[in-house]
């Protein structure tokens, strides 16, 4: 399913299979997740993206050939193809061990072709080994959703009361996760909407609510999963002294002007930027010793623009995920 350009529908188009060159790998696709990310590539929220481009960044397949030089993965092998699909290895931030932050970088889906296809190529050394627990389908919300949930936590830092704004794929899985650290969950979804608000109570949230409703306790920190600007302030005004906000979006509209009194007091506002290796290797060893479950809402590889439809619209709870 090909993008020409941005805001057009993607295109089904049959192309040849492309060989791997030195470092890569093919992979035939069994599942890949559709990703807010996507929504933004697709509607041109993002700038310059591939032209014309595949889209899917939350890949699961399985090896079908390799490139020159690769040792570490073997044909047949069941592999995650995450967003950051290729770094340079030499600029200051890559020397230093923060890649996510890369002068030089691929993105799978954005800047190199991704996973809404048949095949996919990658760079070797940004798949991960899934193994051979679990079905595609469901992993396959763990390659973004997960990744960046998990490091939007991390950036938390320590608490006991935390907010999710925005209750989709991100958050159902972090929601897990949080728990069984010992976070207590509060979830923010779209005013009315009361479907996201009882899957959040059903994950175990203690409190959920629309994002103009004021929860029963401050909030050590809150993590914004929605794209949206105007939620910096609310959760600002939600966390206390001393708290944090974390931005997980790789796209988010304006944040408006707010009071300085709601920035005081040593609260802080942070953003996630992509994901490194090692939170890969964290997040995908954690979330099979947790046995972390995810929602899933399956569509046909040629109803891709319908998927991307519906995560606009929020008619699914969970993750939407493409299977060829």
């Amino acid at each position: 399913m090909v993008l020409r350009r941005p805001g057009a529908s993607l295109e089904w188009t049959t192309l040849p299979d492309r060989t791997p060159g030195a470092g890569e790998i093919r992979v035939r696709v069994t599942a890949c997740g559709v990703c807010r990310t996507d929504l933004h590539v697709v509607d041109g929220d993002l700038p310059n993206p591939g032209r014309p481009v595949i889209p899917g960044h939350e890949i699961v397949g399985r090896v079908d050939a390799l490139g020159e030089g690769v040792k570490h993965l073997k044909l047949g092998q069941r592999v995650g193809i995450p967003w950051l699909g290729y770094t340079c290895g030499s600029c200051s931030y890559c020397a230093c061990g923060r890649e996510n932050l890369c002068d030089r970088p691929l993105f799978t889906g954005y800047t190199r072709d991704g996973g809404f296809a048949t095949s996919a190529i990658a760079d070797a050394r940004y798949a991960f080994a899934l193994g051979e627990e679990g079905e595609d389908a469901a992993l396959a919300p763990l390659l973004c959703a997960g990744l960046i949930g998990w490091r939007s936590l991390v950036m938390a830092g320590e608490g006991k009361l935390l907010g999710l704004y925005g209750f989709g794929a991100a958050a159902h899985i972090i929601t897990q996760v949080a728990l069984a650290q010992g976070w207590r969950i509060f979830a923010y979804t779209r005013p009315g909407d009361v479907q996201s608000q009882a899957f959040a109570r059903q994950l175990g949230a203690e409190w959920a609510g629309g994002s103009d409703e004021i929860a029963p306790a401050m909030l050590d920190a809150a993590i914004l999963y929605a794209p949206d600007g105007r939620l910096v302030p609310l959760a600002l005004a939600a966390v206390r002294k001393g708290g944090r906000v974390v931005c997980a979006g790789i796209h988010m509209s304006d944040i408006p002007s707010f009071r300085y009194d709601l920035l005081w007091e040593e609260r802080q506002i942070v953003s996630v930027a992509n994901l490194t290796r090692q939170d890969g290797l964290d997040f995908l060893a954690l979330a099979q010793r947790m046995g972390i479950k995810t929602r899933t809402t399956l569509y046909k590889l040629a109803d891709a623009n319908q998927a991307l439809a519906d995560l606009r619209a929020g008619r699914f709870d969970g993750a939407a995920v493409l299977v060829p």
